[in-house]
């Protein structure tokens, strides 16, 4: 004969002891990372530096250069969620993010108090520096730069082989950091290019010029979708790829496929997918689980039993049935049923 099971009581509840721990100091928490926004300084008319002071739960010594944090606010009682890169931690733990005001979540934080508290991830992400003795080339355009700048603060110290920069800017962001740099390390050679100034973009015409020996360089590329096409097709060209790390952070889905109807089978729901699928089913109504909205984290992973995808970063497209898939970076190509 076996025995019930008993209720056991949770003696010490997680969310009670950070309601108490509140009352004490607005960061403190049992295990969530919480942080004070000690300042916000502007580096362009919607491009924002925001120094963060986190609790005693942020893992500073775990940080690599390139990583990003997810930031977590509460806007009209809804919770969002959205990931910058950090551009540096500072020796007292502190932490450095640039946020670009493009969207509702960024404006926001641009614009809180100083004193304000958030909640945020610990350090993660994998676009870091490879170990390598190759040259070494960054491509960055628009906030992307945020990434790649803190990739460049570490590659300058720790390398003594050629790196080269070149970056497609509208606003500047950065501009005056990354001189001062390249005057401080002759191994840096910084190509800047204003995009209302110049009609420049990346093209391999460009590239080889800029760089010759391209072919021998470890690749770095993070920026708008236009860049990071074009780096794409260069690498696939030139047969680079696996010399090529990139992280991606604006999706652009293509305007020439026609909306699809989606169905999401356990809830019993269909609607029509002409953006990201993420974005089609909110603006059908539906709040399916997510995070990043950039392709980074797993949160939006879900199963496609049917149909046809496109992953609007890569471009590549998924016949398969019952293959994993993430929501914010899959667009529609065809009738399809996913196990949500």
């Amino acid at each position: 004969m076996t025995s019930m099971p008993t209720y056991q009581p949770h003696w010490v509840r997680e969310d009670f002891i950070d309601f108490i721990g509140e009352k004490i100091h607005p960061t403190w928490a049992f295990k969530k990372v919480k942080a004070a926004i000690m300042g916000i300084q502007a580096i362009s008319p919607d491009f924002f530096k925001i120094h963060l002071r986190p609790n005693h739960n942020f893992k500073a010594r775990s940080f690599q250069a390139g990583q990003h944090i997810a930031v977590t606010i509460r806007l009209d009682g809804v919770r969002h969620q959205r990931y910058y890169s950090v551009v540096t931690v500072l020796k007292n733990g502190d932490l450095i993010i640039a946020v670009k005001q493009q969207g509702k979540v960024s404006r926001a934080l641009s614009q809180m108090q100083i004193g304000a508290v958030i909640e945020i991830s610990q350090p993660q992400g994998d676009f870091i520096l490879q170990n390598s003795s190759q040259p070494t080339l960054f491509l960055a355009s628009g906030s992307g730069i945020t990434a790649i700048y803190s990739l460049l603060q570490k590659a300058v110290i720790q390398s003594l082989e050629q790196i080269d920069l070149i970056y497609f800017t509208r606003d500047d962001a950065f501009h005056a950091e990354l001189k001062t740099l390249a005057l401080m390390h002759p191994n840096l050679k910084y190509h800047h290019f204003n995009t209302r100034e110049q009609q420049q973009h990346l093209n391999q015409r460009l590239l080889q010029k800029l760089v010759p020996d391209v072919a021998e360089r470890k690749i770095y590329a993070c920026g708008s979708a236009g860049m990071m096409k074009a780096a794409l097709r260069i690498v696939e060209k030139l047969d680079l790829k696996s010399n090529f790390h990139s992280e991606y952070f604006q999706i652009v889905v293509d305007e020439k496929i026609k909306a699809q109807p989606v169905q999401f089978l356990r809830s019993q729901q269909v609607f029509q997918a002409q953006s990201n699928l993420l974005e089609s089913a909110e603006n059908s109504g539906l709040r399916p689980a997510h995070g990043c909205r950039m392709g980074i984290c797993n949160t939006c992973s879900c199963t496609k039993v049917s149909g046809s995808v496109r992953n609007v970063l890569t471009g590549e497209v998924d016949h398969g049935n019952n293959t994993q898939i993430k929501l914010c970076i899959s667009q529609a190509m065809s009738p399809v049923v996913i196990n949500l």
